[in-house]
């Protein structure tokens, strides 16, 4: 795995986390429960890293 890789995953892996701690917060505070919002979070996480990692490999 190269650096420029190794890079990439590291900044789809973070920029998942913070859009999906965000998320989780948001159906939080609009009046979901705990449980709820930790699934929407990790739902978002999942999302937002795939589509992160479709898009670098597709264009590497």
């Amino acid at each position: 795995m190269s650096v420029v890789q190794l890079l990439a995953l590291l900044l789809a892996l973070s920029v998942s986390v913070h859009i999906g701690c965000v998320s989780a917060l948001i159906a939080w505070q609009g009046g979901a429960g705990v449980a709820k919002a930790l699934l929407v979070g990790a739902g978002s996480v999942g999302t937002v890293c795939a589509l992160y990692l479709t898009a670098v490999g597709t264009y590497q």
